[in-house]
C-alpha cells in the first residue's frame, strides 16, 4: 500500500471484512458522498488502523473516501499542500487529523467559503475558527493521559522515598504541537502530581517548555520527584531513541512514560543495550500508548508493565459516519472514541484485542 492510499469502498468491501466497534448504522442513502480524509502519516500502523475502520465503514455506507497522508508527522507543509488538494477536489465533506492548527487556517477558510464540512479525528484540529470544525471522532488524549498516570503511579508509589531522596519520572513525547500527544502528556503530568501530592510528594516541572508551562500542577524548586518530558529535534526514531537512552542513563529515574506509538517504539529501542526495563526491583517502570507489534511484544514479555490503546479502527469509523451526516446537513456531535489499559494478563480479552493493531 502506498503512502498515499486511495480505496474506495469498492475496493474496501472485497479487502475488509465485517466492523470492529462500529459508529451507529444510518438507513440515509449516502452513495452521493465523496470523503477526503487528511491523516497526520501513514508512517504507522495506527494509521492503517484508522484506515481499515474508515474503509469498513465507506463500504457499509456506500460512500467513496479519498484518505491520505504525509511521509511524516513532521511534514507540516506536505499535509497543508494534501489539504488544499481536496478542498480543489470539491468534496461533499473533509476528515482531518492536524499537525498544525495555525498552519492549515488558511485552507481552513478555503473550505469554510466553499461550503465543504470539516470533520475532524484523532488530534482533532484545536483552534480552528468557531464553527469551522462540525464535530470531532477522538479519544479524550487527556483522559487517556490520566489512565497512563494511574497505572504508573500504581507501580512505582512504593519505589518513591519518603527521607526526601529524589526520584525522577520521564515522559517521551514526540512533538509539542499535535493535540493529541500534548495531552497525553499534560494529563500523565497533571494526574502524577495529583497522586504524588496526596501522598505528601512534591513536584518540579522540567524539560519542554510546553509541557512544563501548560502543565495545571503546582511545581516546586525542592521537589522530591521531578517530572521531566523530552521532545525530540525531529520526528525521527533515531532521536526519540536517544532521549529514551538520556532518561535511562539518569541515576535517580524510576519509570518513563512514552506518549504515543512512535515515543513507545524508541522505548524500546532505546533500551535495546541497556535493557534498564522491566518490573523487578532496580529496573525502571515502562509505560507506552498505543500498539503495534513492538508495543505489544514488549507488554507481553514484561518490559512494559501495560499501555493505554485508543480505538482507532472507531476512529476511522466514526470520521466517515459523521462526515457523511455532515455532508447531508444533518446533526452530528463530538464522539469519544474511549481508551483501555492493556497488560500482558488481558491483551486477548474481547474487548481489547480488537484495537491491538500489529
Amino acid at each position: 500500500m502506498t503512502k498515499k492510499a486511495i480505496m474506495t469502498a469498492a475496493l474496501a468491501a472485497a479487502m475488509l471484512g465485517s466492523t470492529i466497534g462500529a459508529a451507529t448504522v444510518s438507513a440515509e442513502d449516502y452513495s452521493d458522498v465523496n470523503i477526503e480524509i487528511i491523516s497526520k502519516g501513514f508512517q504507522h500502523q495506527y494509521w492503517q488502523a484508522v484506515l481499515l475502520g474508515a474503509n469498513n465503514k465507506a463500504a457499509e455506507l456506500g460512500c467513496t473516501i479519498n484518505f491520505v497522508g504525509p511521509n511524516s508527522e513532521s511534514d507540516i507543509a506536505d499535509q497543508v499542500q494534501m489539504l488544499d488538494s481536496a478542498i480543489n477536489a470539491s468534496p461533499s465533506a473533509i476528515g482531518l487529523a492536524a499537525l498544525d492548527t495555525e498552519a492549515c487556517l488558511d485552507s481552513i477558510g478555503k473550505a469554510q467559503a466553499a461550503g465543504i464540512p470539516i470533520i475532524g479525528f484523532d488530534s482533532g484540529v484545536p483552534g480552528a475558527p468557531e464553527g469551522a470544525i462540525w464535530a470531532n471522532a477522538a479519544t479524550d488524549n487527556y483522559a487517556a493521559g490520566e489512565l497512563a498516570a494511574e497505572k504508573t503511579y500504581e507501580a512505582i508509589k512504593d519505589r518513591i522515598p519518603t527521607d526526601g531522596t529524589v526520584v525522577r519520572i520521564g515522559i517521551l513525547a514526540q512533538d509539542a504541537t499535535g493535540e493529541s500527544v500534548v495531552n497525553r502528556g499534560l494529563g500523565f503530568i497533571d494526574k502524577m502530581a495529583e497522586f504524588l501530592k496526596a501522598d505528601g510528594h512534591s513536584v518540579k516541572l522540567e524539560g519542554n517548555d510546553k509541557y512544563v508551562n501548560d502543565a495545571t500542577c503546582e511545581t516546586s524548586d525542592d521537589a522530591d520527584v521531578i517530572i521531566e518530558t523530552l521532545v525530540p529535534s525531529a520526528v525521527t526514531s533515531e532521536l526519540s531513541a536517544i532521549d529514551c537512552q538520556t532518561l535511562l542513563n539518569k541515576d535517580d529515574i524510576i519509570a518513563i512514560y512514552g506518549s504515543n506509538q512512535h515515543s513507545g517504539e524508541a522505548m524500546v529501542t532505546g533500551n535495546e543495550n541497556l535493557m534498564k526495563f522491566g518490573q523487578d526491583e532496580g529496573q525502571i517502570i515502562g509505560v507506552a500508548f498505543d500498539s503495534g507489534a513492538v508495543i505489544k511484544a514488549a507488554v507481553a514479555d514484561g518490559t512494559f508493565i501495560g499501555a493505554v490503546t485508543q480505538a482507532p479502527v472507531s476512529i476511522g469509523e466514526h470520521v466517515v459516519e459523521l462526515a457523511c451526516k455532515a455532508a447531508h446537513g444533518e446533526d452530528v456531535a463530538d464522539v469519544d472514541t474511549g481508551c483501555q489499559w492493556y497488560t500482558a494478563e488481558n491483551m486477548e480479552d474481547p474487548e481489547i484485542a480488537p484495537n491491538l493493531y500489529d
